[in-house]
């Protein structure tokens, strides 16, 4: 995957962002992402989910659980792309300046650095057996 847009339009979905749901450093974005966003309109899903795959297969994007995915208007972002989007679009201002930042590195070296964390996650961070289970708050922010 790359950081372009591909495929062609979804139906009206908010925007949504995808991640492996048994990674901890994905999960610790998500997380994040809750505390830090500014207008509660983000979705949600785990890169495992029967939503996601089919979205992913919607949009003729493999399946990469190396990567968190940002789809908004029915285009997909992956790597570092993903991340300073999903930032700027959703971050509340100083946060959303960090997403201006991270753009202005060149996409070969940020993405570099993505793939090199991505890689390591699992033994850096941890993993869980399962997918996280959201409050029932949080549910209605996933996508089914």
């Amino acid at each position: 995957m790359s950081g372009q847009p591909r495929g062609g339009e979804v139906e009206s979905q908010g925007p949504i962002m995808l991640f492996d749901g048994v990674c901890n450093l994905c999960n610790g974005a998500l997380q994040f992402m809750l505390q830090i966003e500014k207008h509660d309109m983000l979705q949600f899903s785990t890169l495992q989910s029967d939503a996601a795959i089919a979205l992913l297969k919607h949009l003729n994007a493999p399946l990469d659980l190396s990567t968190v995915v940002y789809v908004v208007d029915g285009k997909l972002y992956t790597h570092s792309t993903a991340i300073s989007l999903l930032l700027r679009h959703h971050a509340r201002p100083g946060w959303a300046f960090l997403g201006v930042l991270l753009a202005l590195i060149p996409k070969p070296l940020r993405d570099f650095g993505y793939r090199v964390v991505a890689r390591n996650r699992y033994k850096w961070f941890g993993h869980k057996e399962t997918c996280l289970m959201p409050t029932p708050a949080l549910k209605a922010r996933f996508i089914a």
